[in-house]
């Protein structure tokens, strides 16, 4: 085979794999009003088989987000509510002793989906939070000594709510940091409120999004031929110091007890390469790390009590370390 005509063809299915992708914010938004970035952010952790932490409170769309995403990509879905009684065996599935066959038989769980959405993941106890650790991590479950692989592509989309933190088990650091993205999702403009209200009155109704309008516009093959795009693109040398300047800058800020891990790092260099990749660009610049700074490495830090007495946020500190770490050329 001639390989100019092999990569013309690559670039073609990368080039059909980003349309389909983009089409995704038009079809969401027939069911979901004003979250484009929340969208972004959950198809990033796609390109680079992430798992994305959603914090906004209740009744701003987080699960509809979810589902219309799923429905839009053809992939498989389930939603767990975690509730403090909740057993690790309740997500990721267990041994249930057959009669007729006289043997133990594996039940999944729903953990063996494409979507995961973890709801109010700080409601349960660290045994149950623990037990979706392995499946984020490995991609696998194992049961009785038995691994048993996930589907892919495989996502969990993990919510909480911040402002209720009463009988909730805070998510500890090390755990946080095995989210990809922390996406906060925030209170709809008026203009935005006054869109979703019209479509109720309308008859919307966001248990049927075959009714609302919401088709595949892409698929798995979709994502594959971008998550081979997204590994071809080109980081410079001088961006890769950029990223690594930026995460050791938060580990010497004096407003945070703990700073940005090297998987904080590599993380910031995954999500900026698939926003790169995204926008048209097959290298990365400044403008991507930027971009995807807040969201990547805002749950990655910790703030020092008196810090956060004084109204100092994550966000705040991380956009002064970008308006203070030179910029390469």
């Amino acid at each position: 085979m001639d390989p100019t005509t092999d990569n013309a063809g690559q670039r073609g299915d990368a080039d059909t794999a980003r349309t389909a992708l983009e089409a995704l914010r038009a079809e969401i938004a027939k069911a979901v009003v004003g979250q484009d970035p929340a969208v972004t952010g959950l198809v990033v952790a796609l390109l680079c088989r992430g798992h994305v932490l959603l914090e906004g409170v209740p009744g701003v769309a987080k699960t509809l987000l979810v589902r219309a995403l799923a429905s839009a990509l053809e992939l498989d879905t389930k939603r767990v509510q975690f509730t403090p009684d909740l057993m690790p065996s309740d997500v990721t599935g267990s041994l249930v002793y057959d009669t007729r066959s006289a043997e133990f038989s594996f039940q999944p769980g729903p953990v063996f989906t494409n979507l995961l959405l973890a709801d109010e993941i700080n409601r349960t106890p660290p045994k149950t939070q623990s037990s979706l650790l392995e499946a984020m991590e490995e991609r696998q479950v194992t049961v009785d000594g038995t691994p048993r692989p996930l589907p892919e592509p495989f996502l969990v989309a993990a919510t909480q709510n911040p402002v209720e933190y009463e009988g909730t088990y805070p998510l500890p650091e090390a755990q946080l940091d095995r989210f990809l993205l922390k996406l906060t999702i925030p209170l709809p403009s008026r203009q935005d409120e006054i869109d979703v209200l019209t479509r109720h009155a309308s008859g919307f109704d966001p248990r049927n999004l075959r009714a609302a309008g919401v088709r595949p516009v892409a698929g798995p093959a979709d994502l594959e031929a971008a998550r081979a795009a997204v590994a071809k693109t080109t980081v410079s040398p001088e961006i890769t110091a950029y990223v690594v300047d930026i995460c050791r800058a938060t580990r010497e800020s004096p407003s945070l007890t703990l700073g940005v891990s090297p998987r904080g790092a590599t993380a910031l260099l995954a999500t900026s390469r698939a926003w790169a990749w995204l926008t048209g660009r097959d290298y990365v610049i400044p403008d991507d790390v930027k971009a995807l700074a807040l969201p990547t490495l805002r749950h990655r830090v910790q703030l020092r009590p008196e810090a956060e007495m004084e109204g100092v946020t994550a966000d705040s500190v991380i956009n002064a370390i970008l308006a203070h770490v030179p910029v390469p050329r």
